[in-house]
């Protein structure tokens, strides 16, 4: 059944809107009031006021900064109050369609997931984990009944996000033609760099000599990756002077124009900026162009496979809703 007005989320909103001008002991006080009034029923079970306070309190801080002013606030709250409540009551109606459906989780598997949230949040102090769940409010027990919901949840929905089938050509060939921009590519190279740079007060004299030692050694086909471990002062010396594919906008003009001048397999002169010389080597380059189908193929089916599972996800989440059973407090 779903509400025509969630009053309750409307009292939260406003609330938790109020908590925002409000000093601490202010919020305790005020957060206590909203009591345990019902937000809605889910097969049998209760979902509190308190539940869904305690769910929304830890990104209140990161609304209110996001939100340009009060008015954008309130609507912020509002909309991820709707969305948490419908987050609680799916956890609901997803464990009762798992046990409809026999779902059986070895006590193993929650045990080895109790203990890794054990140590993960907890650093494995009992003693923290305890003070925790009183001040949640929650028993060992119903901690760990938790985990085992939240497993099943992850498992039904990876199970019912599968999906088997095959992505025609076709439909690989209409995805291609329908988003070409997004496989633009800008023009790029491979780059390899020797940078130079002087020590403590000793000027580019020596550099210099450096650089021409260098242009010596590469003349006489030496390679450039050694040079790089052998001389540059960078941190990807020890790579070969290795920088990877970059584009024109990734280094400053006075090198770009250069590098960008060389072909695959060239080297160019010292370039002096300031106090730091640079070799620059073009290891391999690729003209600015749209990627043809052929090159993106397993992209777009990756992708065409995603949109197809999460609108499978979809179908069979609608489903257990229309077949569930709740009840909305207004």
């Amino acid at each position: 059944m779903k509400p025509t007005r969630l009053l309750t989320l409307l009292l939260i909103s406003l609330t938790l809107l109020g908590l925002a001008q409000t000093t601490h002991a202010q919020q305790d006080a005020a957060l206590a009031r909203l009591g345990n009034g019902i937000a809605a029923i889910a097969e049998g079970e209760i979902i509190t006021i308190e539940q869904l306070r305690r769910e929304l309190e830890p990104i209140i801080p990161r609304l209110r900064a996001e939100a340009r002013n009060q008015k954008e606030f309130a609507a912020s709250i509002d909309r991820r109050s709707r969305e948490v409540l419908q987050n609680l009551i799916d956890r609901i109606l997803i464990v009762q369609a798992a046990e409809e459906k026999g779902l059986l989780l070895p006590q193993s598997y929650i045990d080895q997931e109790y203990d890794e949230v054990l140590n993960r949040d907890f650093g494995g102090d009992r003693a923290r984990f305890l003070q925790y769940l009183r001040a949640q409010g929650l028993t060992a027990r119903e901690f760990r009944q938790n985990i085992y919901k939240r497993v099943v949840v992850n498992v039904m929905r990876q199970q019912n996000r599968k999906s088997q089938s095959e992505i025609s050509p076709e439909r690989i060939q209409t995805f291609y033609l329908q988003n070409k921009i997004r496989f633009y590519q800008e023009e790029a190279m491979h780059l390899r760099q020797i940078i130079l740079t002087p020590m403590a007060d000793e000027g580019t004299v020596l550099l210099n000599q450096t650089a021409k030692k260098i242009m010596l050694e590469l003349a006489n086909g030496d390679d450039f990756g050694d040079l790089a471990r052998q001389y540059s002062q960078d941190d990807m010396s020890r790579k070969g002077g290795d920088w990877g594919w970059i584009e024109r906008k990734d280094i400053r003009k006075e090198l770009s124009s250069v590098a960008f001048d060389l072909e695959p397999g060239q080297y160019s002169q010292p370039v002096q900026l300031n106090n730091t010389i640079f070799i620059l080597y073009c290891e391999g380059k690729r003209e600015e162009m749209i990627q043809p189908v052929t090159e993106v193929r397993d992209a777009i089916e990756n992708v065409l496979v995603g949109e197809i599972a999460r609108e499978t996800q979809d179908r069979w989440l609608q489903e257990v809703r229309e077949n569930g059973y709740v009840r909305y407090f207004l």
